[in-house]
């Protein structure tokens, strides 16, 4: 699991999002491996320590309810 620390969740924003204004796009760290935005729903794994900040990664969660999502996120479609 990743332990993402305060200052960079701070700074992180979702790429479909960030577009909108200074505050949009916040994230919020679920689970320990998933960064779900606050604005549009969509939500971004954490694979390997690193987050997947992708906006077609996003798009493939944005529907699934937050309780929902795995406590390890599957590997990405080839």
């Amino acid at each position: 699991m990743m332990n993402v620390s305060p200052e960079l969740l701070e700074l992180l924003r979702c790429p479909a999002c960030v577009s909108d204004g200074e505050d949009a796009g916040h994230l919020e760290l679920v689970k320990d491996v998933w960064l779900v935005c606050q604005d549009c729903g969509r939500k971004y794994p954490i694979r390997n320590d690193i987050p997947v900040m992708l906006i077609e990664e996003g798009d493939r969660w944005q529907n699934a309810p937050v309780d929902s999502l795995p406590d390890t996120p599957p590997e990405p479609v080839v």
